[in-house]
């Protein structure tokens, strides 16, 4: 089949090339798994099948493409100098914080920053210094913190 004089799989080719080169203007790495979609339709479009059955399989093709990927970008991380990038409250575990809202029944509210947030821990009063041990959601999780004592010098 053509269209206006063109092959089929040529124009699959085609989009697939310019869904490549989208994803390398705006790399999002999505993209590029449709391209395959595209090439692997191209492919289809070469062996003769209807226009009907491409437009059915690029979608099919999609989808086991984005799915493949997905496993193989989870197999094979890509190694981080800040593994915590976008893991904002990770990247809070070991600082000390000050209560303010008592902790009462295991739940009160500690100042981060310039930020007040939901906390969870032993209770505590308020202006009690706590420190940051993970995070579940947006609540932070607190144990009393260990005020370390100079050595006096005497």
């Amino acid at each position: 089949m053509n269209f206006e004089g063109i092959e089929l799989h040529w124009l699959w080719l085609i989009a697939a090339a310019v869904l490549a080169i989208a994803e390398i203007v705006a790399p999002g790495v999505f993209l590029i798994f449709l391209a395959g979609a595209a090439a692997l339709t191209a492919v289809t479009a070469a062996l003769g099948l209807p226009f009907a059955v491409q437009l059915g399989l690029f979608p099919l093709f999609a989808l086991g493409s984005v799915w493949f990927g997905k496993r193989w970008y989870n197999r094979n991380p890509v190694p981080s100098s800040d593994p915590l990038l976008n893991d904002r409250l990770a990247r809070h575990v070991g600082e000390t914080v000050i209560v303010v809202t008592a902790i009462e029944g295991g739940s009160g509210r500690v100042k981060l920053g310039d930020g007040v947030w939901n906390a969870r821990g032993p209770d505590a009063e308020v202006g009690t210094r706590v420190r940051i041990t993970g995070a579940e959601g947006t609540c932070l999780k607190v144990e009393p913190a260990v005020i370390e004592q100079s050595p006096n010098i005497g």
